[in-house]
Formats: C-alpha cells, sequence, structure tokens
C-alpha cells in the first residue's frame, strides 16, 4: 500500500460477494471519507507544486518528470542523455526510488549532480519532496533538470511536481496495449518514449498499435521510438530536450 496516497486498499481490489451482514452505508461512508482525504492531499500537492512551477520560471530551469514502469529504462536514458548534453546544458538529476542509492550512483559516476529520494512505502514523489530536494541540490539558472519518478505506471500520473513536461517511457519489453491499460498515465504525458527499439525482432511488440492506443487517450502526445543503449534514434530525443529548452 502507498504510504501517501492510500492506494492498494483491498476494497479497491478485491472482488466483492453480497453474502455478508454489514451495511452498505458503512461503506458509503467509506468511500466518500477515502475520497475526501485523496482531494485533500492532491490539493496540498497541488500548492506546492505550484510553487516549485514559479522557482523554475524565475530561474529557467527547464524540468523534466519521467515515469514508467520499473525497467523500462529512464535511467540509463538520462546516463545517455548527460553524456550527449554534457557541456552545452547544465543538468542535474532527482531520482526516486523506494530504497537505495543505486540509480543516483548511477548519475553522479557521469559528473552530473544527482540527488536521491527514498519514498519508503510510497510508490510516487511528491511536489512538497521535489521542492526540498532542489534547495539542496541548488540548481543554477538555465539549466535542464530531470526528477526520475519512482518505478509506477499509476499514481505518479496524479502528482504534479511544478515540471514543464511529462515524460512516460515504455520499453518493447512490455505489453503494447499498456496505454490503455493505464490510461491516466498516458493521458498526462507530453511525450511518449519506446524505447529498446534494437529488441523489436526477438519480442511481441507492435509499435504502431501502441502509438495508436496511446493517442487514442491522448491524441496529442508526441512520440518517439528509440534505444539508449544502441543509439538509435537517440538524437531525436536530446533534440526534443533542446527544442523545449
Amino acid at each position: 500500500m502507498c504510504g501517501i496516497c492510500g492506494c492498494g486498499q483491498p476494497e479497491q481490489t478485491a472482488k466483492h460477494s453480497h453474502h455478508h451482514d454489514h451495511s452498505h452505508q458503512q461503506h458509503d461512508h467509506y468511500a466518500e471519507r477515502l475520497v475526501q482525504v485523496e482531494q485533500d492531499i492532491l490539493s496540498k500537492n497541488n500548492r506546492y507544486a505550484e510553487q516549485n512551477r514559479d522557482y523554475f520560471k524565475q530561474h529557467h530551469i527547464f524540468t523534466l518528470n519521467l515515469m514508467s514502469s520499473p525497467g523500462a529504462g529512464k535511467t540509463t536514458l538520462l546516463v545517455e542523455t548527460i553524456k550527449t548534453l554534457q557541456g552545452r546544458i547544465p543538468i542535474a538529476v532527482i531520482e526516486g526510488d523506494q530504497q537505495t542509492e543505486h540509480d543516483a550512483n548511477r548519475i553522479r559516476a557521469t559528473g552530473a549532480p544527482a540527488l536521491q529520494i527514498n519514498t519508503g512505502k510510497a510508490c510516487h514523489l511528491d511536489a512538497h519532496g521535489i521542492g526540498h530536494a532542489v534547495m539542496e541540490l541548488e540548481l543554477g539558472d538555465h539549466s535542464l533538470l530531470a526528477i526520475e519518478n519512482v518505478g509506477n505506471l499509476v499514481c505518479p500520473s496524479s502528482f504534479d511536481l511544478g515540471e514543464a513536461r511529462k515524460v512516460v517511457v515504455l520499453s518493447v519489453t512490455e505489453g503494447d496495449d499498456k496505454p490503455l491499460k493505464y490510461p491516466d498515465m498516458f493521458h498526462a504525458a507530453d511525450l511518449m518514449i519506446i524505447n529498446k527499439t534494437d529488441l523489436l525482432p526477438y519480442v511481441d511488440f507492435d509499435v504502431e498499435r501502441c502509438i495508436q492506443y496511446a493517442r487514442q487517450v491522448n491524441p496529442d502526445i508526441q512520440v518517439i521510438e528509440l534505444s539508449t543503449t544502441k543509439g538509435n534514434n537517440f538524437s531525436a530525443w536530446t533534440n526534443w530536450i533542446e527544442e523545449n529548452i
């Protein structure tokens, strides 16, 4: 269960049998209370997100929120992005994971500053934590901040961090129907990266169908197909960053 938003409650997932003695009025009250708590959490988060956004605008910090399921290749994407853009754009990274500093250490090995946020039981980053991390990183003006969110295609889509763009990374080793299974994530994203395209000959993944599904839930989503490890079409991604900056 998420330690912040309360997702994963048994009532959300269990099949409900009507062979019971309890009152539905109790369940209705629980549902109303759950909705109220969620609204309060998101409202508070949004206030912090606006503060972050104002700070980023004042200091000309272009901020990306990278989201995906675990193993889609976000960290490798960032490592290669830093290597490509070094000397052209100052880059700093905030890493979100439930535990360890493994990903932050990979970023630091490139020479870029990185700060790790360990969320514990929480399944996403929030705007308040990002605000504190930004102050600790002491970002320079006219820089790029990449936030690698916790690997999860559900909760991160709901939490505004104050970013300029949301990017969802989908690898071809996942199902091409992910945009339909997790529509909130792909509806919220500005860009979908289809990663690991060098593996297409070995997996059952229909790129065109995936793009069709993504645009079914978000007609305005942009799409870049690439392979981070092989470098195939990687310049389309770095060009996209420079154009958006």
